[in-house]
């Protein structure tokens, strides 16, 4: 059991100039089930491997239990990582692989085997321990890499992007048993994935990181309900957020031949700087569709139906600009395709955003 924490923590890769994680600051409690996510190239993998030792720590530090461990060799963290492409020995059985870092570390057979048989019961690998990986499904493999990092009992569990090769369906039912399994040991866990719904599903909390920077770290409902800035809104949640800038007026913001309202001091807040511009946000499910003609007025592309609910993508004019949005609607009411729609925006619902910092205006 650990807490982990990232001071102003950095990674520069030699022949590069813009750090690939920048100054990051994270503190993650004992036993908490963290996430990182963003898209690629976002820093979240190279901030796990700064963890794990798999990479230099150049500015900062990383702390474990309050101690220092930025230039420490990665078997003298008392880590166990859990890898994308599982890293299991192809010649080892089941029990031989869970076991190996065990039988490393001098560990009495007897000791080695029973480690072996509680993990594998936590898995429900029991019935495989005799078999090669190459017997094993994806998900069994994954489990069997999962075993091998439980028998280590370590401080901190990382995993990179453990669902990744997974199909759909297994994928969701693997999650749910990670989240559960981390419950159940309560050891702090630090998991990497670029999929916000994984995100959001499985972490305590969840940090977004873009460009090597940390946007916001928060619980899911808060990432979802107050993002802290518009890549934030955008990134999390599926559909994502309807975003678009627009010209700002007086009573709010021009959003194609309908206002919506702000508040004065949002007004004020969103011309800081000398903006003539503001940008609004606004999930699918905070727009309706109306049929007495008013509204903003939407051309059907495309109606994904998905049983009691239907996401409706079209696309508006505003601004002399063909803009996208999506809106949930009934799934037993869906408009065909190439029709057009009224679209009326909840205005308790509208998220508001500095056209040029991006930050969030409430």
């Amino acid at each position: 059991m650990a807490t982990v924490t990232y001071q102003a923590a950095s990674r520069i890769y030699p022949g590069s100039t813009k750090p690939a994680v920048d100054k990051l600051n994270l503190e993650i409690q004992d036993g908490e089930f963290l996430v990182l996510v963003g898209p690629s190239g976002c820093g979240k993998s190279t901030s796990l491997r700064m963890l794990a030792g798999l990479e230099d720590v150049n500015e900062g530090a990383i702390l474990i239990n309050d101690k220092d461990v930025s230039h420490l060799p990665p078997k003298a963290r008392d880590i166990a990582m859990v890898f994308q492409n599982y890293a299991l020995y192809p010649h080892m059985t089941v029990a031989e692989n869970m076991g190996f870092a065990l039988k490393l570390k001098k560990t009495p057979k007897a000791e080695i085997a029973e480690k072996v048989r509680e993990a594998a019961k936590l898995l429900d690998l029991e019935d495989y321990l005799d078999r090669k990986p190459k017997a094993l499904s994806g998900g069994q493999r994954q489990r069997v890499a999962m075993g091998r990092a439980i028998v280590r009992q370590p401080q901190v569990f990382l995993m990179d992007e453990p669902l990744s090769n997974l199909d759909a369906k297994l994928r969701v039912q693997t999650r749910s048993q990670i989240a559960a399994l981390q419950k159940r040991l309560e050891i702090t866990t630090v998991y990497v994935t670029h999929d916000q719904v994984e995100a959001m599903t499985m972490g305590h909390r969840v940090a977004v990181l873009k460009d090597g920077l940390l946007q916001q770290c928060d619980t899911p409902r808060a990432l979802y309900d107050r993002p802290g800035n518009a890549f934030v809104a955008g990134f999390i949640g599926s559909p994502a957020m309807n975003l678009k800038t627009v010209p700002l007026t007086e009573g709010g913001a021009q959003l194609g031949g309908i206002v919506v309202p702000l508040t004065r001091e949002q007004v004020a807040a969103a011309s800081e700087g000398g903006s003539k511009n503001v940008t609004i946000g606004f999930r699918p499910e905070a727009i309706e569709v109306v049929s007495d003609g008013t509204g903003l007025p939407l051309v059907v592309d495309l109606v994904e139906e998905l049983g009691s609910d239907a996401y409706v993508y079209g696309h508006s004019e505003i601004g002399g600009d063909d803009t996208r949005i999506v809106t949930r609607t009934d799934g037993r009411k869906v408009p065909a395709l190439a029709d057009t729609v009224h679209l009326q925006i909840n205005k308790d619902d509208v998220h508001v955003f500095h056209a040029e910092t991006g930050a969030r205006i409430d």
